[in-house]
């Protein structure tokens, strides 16, 4: 049994720098696109929240108990996009 060990080890023994090799290639470049992934990700995310445009808008309190006097349920979310409500501000100095 340990001579049959032996033969096997002794006979992997060349194609394990090779494997090796591969196989730390393969995790570093899966790696690198998994990350990759997640910041496409982010920026796709991040660019949709900028489109929610509840802070410019007159109904818009900024207050975290009631951010929106007309439609409070939807201000701030991604719903908010299209508001059929949305009105802009025309003097920051009166909100």
């Amino acid at each position: 049994m340990l001579e049959l060990t032996s033969f096997l080890l002794h006979g992997i023994q060349p194609l394990l720098v090779p494997i090796c090799f591969i196989l730390a290639w393969t995790v570093t470049i899966l790696a690198v696109l998994s990350l990759w992934s997640a910041a496409q990700d982010g920026v796709t995310t991040a660019k949709q929240m900028h489109q929610i445009p509840c802070t410019g808008c007159q109904f818009f309190t900024d207050n975290y108990r009631l951010k929106c006097t007309v439609r409070p349920s939807i201000a701030n979310t991604e719903e908010a996009i299209d508001c059929s409500d949305y009105q802009p501000k025309t003097n920051p100095y009166l909100y």
